[in-house]
C-alpha cells in the first residue's frame, strides 16, 4: 500500500453568493486579488471566480446571481468545514479590528493563540474567516511546520498544556543549532558580562 502523497494546498473552492458580493469580500475586504473567471462547467448557470490569497494558491468562488448573503453561521455538523484561516503580517493584524469595525463586520477581537494571533468573522455567506498572525518567524533553511513540531515536542517534554512563546524561542534556537554549523568548540549558553 503506498501513499497519495500531498505537496500543498491546490485549491479551495467554496459556495458564495452572488458575483459582486464575492468579488467586494474576497478582494474588497481581503486584498485578494481577481485572477480568473470563467462559468462553473459542472453547473453553467454559476460563475466560477478565482483569487489569489498571497501565496499564488487559489481560492475560488462559485457564484449564482440567485444567492445572497445569508447573513448566518454556515453548518458546523462532523464533515463540515469548521473555517478558514488566512495568514496576514504583524501590521495588517494591528489594523484588522479598525479595518473590520470600519465595515461594520462583526468580529471575535484578538485571540491569543500562544503561538499566534488570531481574530474570527464571518464572510458574506456566514463561513467563518480566521485572520492569522504567527508570533515567530521561522529561522533559515526552516518552515513554520519545522518550528510547530519542535516546539510541540519542547512543551510535551517539559509538561506544558499548550504552546507559549518560550517554547517557540526554544524551538528556534535547536533548530539553528541542528542546521547551522558553527566555529565555535562548544554552543553553550554564555554570558560575556560575568568574567
Amino acid at each position: 500500500m503506498r501513499k497519495l502523497q500531498t505537496q500543498g494546498v491546490h485549491h479551495i473552492t467554496l459556495v458564495g453568493a452572488d458575483r459582486q458580493t464575492s468579488i467586494d469580500f474576497w478582494e474588497g475586504v481581503l486584498g485578494m486579488p481577481f485572477v480568473f473567471d470563467q462559468p462553473n462547467l459542472d453547473a453553467e448557470e454559476e460563475g466560477h471566480l478565482y483569487f489569489d490569497p498571497g501565496d499564488g494558491r487559489l481560492i475560488t468562488v462559485f457564484t449564482n446571481e440567485h444567492r445572497k448573503p445569508r447573513g448566518r453561521r454556515t453548518s458546523t455538523e462532523p464533515g463540515a468545514v469548521h473555517h478558514l484561516a488566512f495568514a496576514v503580517s504583524n501590521a495588517t493584524f494591528r489594523q484588522t479590528v479598525e479595518r473590520l469595525d470600519e465595515r461594520g463586520i462583526r468580529h471575535s477581537g484578538p485571540k491569543d493563540r500562544g503561538f499566534m494571533d488570531s481574530i474570527y468573522f464571518q464572510d458574506p455567506m456566514g463561513l467563518l474567516i480566521e485572520l492569522a498572525c504567527y508570533r515567530f518567524e521561522p529561522p533559515a533553511g526552516c518552515t513554520y511546520a519545522d518550528v510547530m513540531i519542535a516546539a510541540h515536542e519542547i512543551r510535551v517534554a517539559r509538561g506544558d498544556h499548550h504552546i507559549e512563546p518560550v517554547h517557540l524561542a526554544d524551538a528556534i534556537e535547536q533548530l539553528v543549532a541542528q542546521r547551522q554549523r558553527t566555529l565555535s568548540p562548544g554552543r553553550a549558553p554564555a554570558d560575556p558580562y560575568r568574567r
